[in-house]
């Protein structure tokens, strides 16, 4: 049986990965709306991958019979100075979504409910994933900063990006 501290918490991590995904969302159409529609592509798949996040969390709460309780999720930014800056503000994000993930961890592990901390391990090299992903993308946007070639070959490249879903949901029923 899962704890009430932990099942609360794992329902808060399902309103933050729904409150990820909602920001991932306003980036892309945000990209679109200025134009680099491949950087909207990689934000698209950022909203989907952080939808099945949640998801993930949810077919849990409810393989271990615990409620799953959705709460409003608050507003987003609807706009942002530049490509850079939206990268730079996905890797805080994801930063702050590590620190989450971890806390379950902290709590899984005090409680020492050890299927808990199997389904977190997946989260916490996802959350590693996720940071150097923000990283690398901070890493080429400045390296193209100023070049407006660079940054068209940029947005070509970033439209590329196709969506798997996570391993957790590929073996689970959606």
């Amino acid at each position: 049986m899962i704890s009430k501290r932990l099942h609360d918490a794992i329902n808060a991590q399902i309103n933050a990965e729904l409150w990820s995904a909602y920001l991932y969302l306003a980036m892309s159409l945000d990209a679109e709306n200025k134009g680099y529609k491949g950087v909207a592509n990689w934000f698209y798949v950022q909203f989907q991958e952080e939808q099945d996040h949640a998801r993930i969390f949810m077919n849990y709460l409810n393989s271990r019979d615990a409620k799953v309780t959705l709460l409003p999720i608050d507003p987003v930014p609807a706009s942002w100075d530049s490509v850079l800056d939206m990268f730079k503000q996905t890797l805080e994000h994801e930063k702050k979504v590590t620190s989450l993930i971890n806390n379950l961890a902290f709590i899984a592990t005090d409680d020492r409910d050890f299927a808990s901390i199997n389904r977190l391990t997946w989260f916490i090299d996802e959350q590693v994933e996720e940071e150097e992903s923000a990283r690398d993308m901070i890493a080429a946007v400045e390296a193209v900063e100023g070049n407006k070639y660079g940054m068209y070959m940029l947005d070509k490249d970033l439209a590329t990006r196709t969506y798997a879903a996570p391993s957790p949901l590929a073996t689970s029923e959606e």
